[in-house]
């Protein structure tokens, strides 16, 4: 019996999302071109810029396994401002002085391994069922819950005009945003470079990794 189109091309591909349209339109734009089932394992905010890697026909059944993954981040985090969102989209909080650099390197220390901090409020966590960014955006407050985040490693790759530079590999379900929060600053810029063994490096949209090639560079790494 033959397979059904829906589910071919089976496998991974991996898409280099440019800052403005949202994890999901990037999604759609590759279903379309694919004809395949096409999800995700792990979106990015509007803003943000990075790898997305999806899922095409089959592979869209292993989406727990792939959203599991650690993610690495290049941040650049504004120290002087902080904003509702945790990023530039959202409205200003607060204006102050940056920190010194012996003062960030102190803060730095304390925010790796298992930190529990808020999620942001521009967030897809459901909130009374209803997803917390819709609330946010229809200007309903909320009390955001906090959460176990895991960083692995954080470093601070430069340092001026108080804009941090950071190198951040995070566990699954970790917010870049509120680590910026709790800097006391927002993200000015966010970009994804690795989910697991996969590279930005090796985007392209118009290549399906098979689905065995991508399990075998999974089990690699554990």
């Amino acid at each position: 019996m033959p397979v059904p189109k829906a589910l071919e091309p089976t496998g991974v591909i991996l898409a280099d999302k440019p800052a403005g349209p949202s994890s999901f339109a990037v999604v759609a734009r590759v279903r379309a071109r694919t004809g395949a089932k096409t999800g995700h394992a792990g979106t990015l905010d509007p803003f943000a810029t990075g790898l997305l890697v999806l899922l095409s026909g089959r592979a869209t059944s292993l989406q727990d396994r792939f959203m599991k993954l650690d993610k690495r981040y290049m941040a650049e985090v504004d120290l002087r401002v902080r904003t509702t969102t945790g990023d530039p989209e959202g409205e200003q909080l607060d204006e102050h002085d940056a920190p010194e650099r012996h003062e960030l390197e102190a803060a730095l220390a304390g925010l790796r391994g298992e930190i529990e901090l808020p999620i942001p409020a521009a967030s897809a966590v459901k909130i009374r069922g209803e997803r917390a960014y819709r609330l946010h955006r229809q200007g309903v407050a909320v009390e955001m819950p906090t959460r176990v985040m895991r960083v692995h490693e954080l470093e601070l790759l430069s340092y001026a005009g108080g804009i941090a530079r950071l190198d951040l590999l995070v566990g699954s379900g970790t917010y870049v945003r509120s680590i910026a929060d709790a800097l006391g600053g927002h993200c000015a810029t966010l970009r994804r470079t690795e989910v697991g063994p996969f590279r930005v490096e090796e985007a392209d949209e118009s290549r399906v990794v098979p689905l065995e090639d991508a399990l075998s560079r999974l089990a690699s790494v554990r």
